[in-house]
């Protein structure tokens, strides 16, 4: 059942599709002889109402088709699964923060470190002092 809905359905809707766009554009409009009211021309002005012609039959037809392997396609495509792309994907690992810096013992817990700590003996680590 799934080669018909994968490959033989889809065949046939897309030659149906273009199958009825060159019928469409081989027909002539019911409006194609307005010039004929002033040429006199042999049909009349908005067409013939008697039984539709081979064209006309043949319209019908390849829209029906159309029609069907849509309604068809539809149908396929909501009973198949869904794609299992996403449950193929390995599962995010657990990202662990670093463990914040031990507070030094002289600094209350919620005041943030120096921002560019001097190291010890280092020139200008020292502060100026205090006039």
């Amino acid at each position: 059942m799934s080669i018909l809905i994968g490959y033989v359905i889809p065949t046939i809707h897309v030659l149906a599709c273009l199958f009825l766009i060159v019928v469409v554009l081989l027909q002539t409009g019911k409006g194609a002889d307005m010039g004929a009211v002033f040429g006199g021309g042999s049909q009349t002005l908005f067409g013939s109402s008697g039984a539709g012609n081979f064209l006309t039959k043949l319209t019908t037809g390849t829209a029906i088709a159309f029609m069907v392997t849509s309604l068809i396609l539809t149908w396929g495509a909501s009973r198949s699964p869904s794609s299992g792309l996403l449950e193929r994907l390995p599962a995010p690992a657990a990202e662990t923060q670093p463990a914040p810096p031990p507070a030094a013992q002289g600094e209350a817990p919620g005041t943030p470190p120096p921002a560019n700590p001097a190291p010890e003996g280092a020139p200008g680590g020292e502060q100026p002092p205090a006039e």
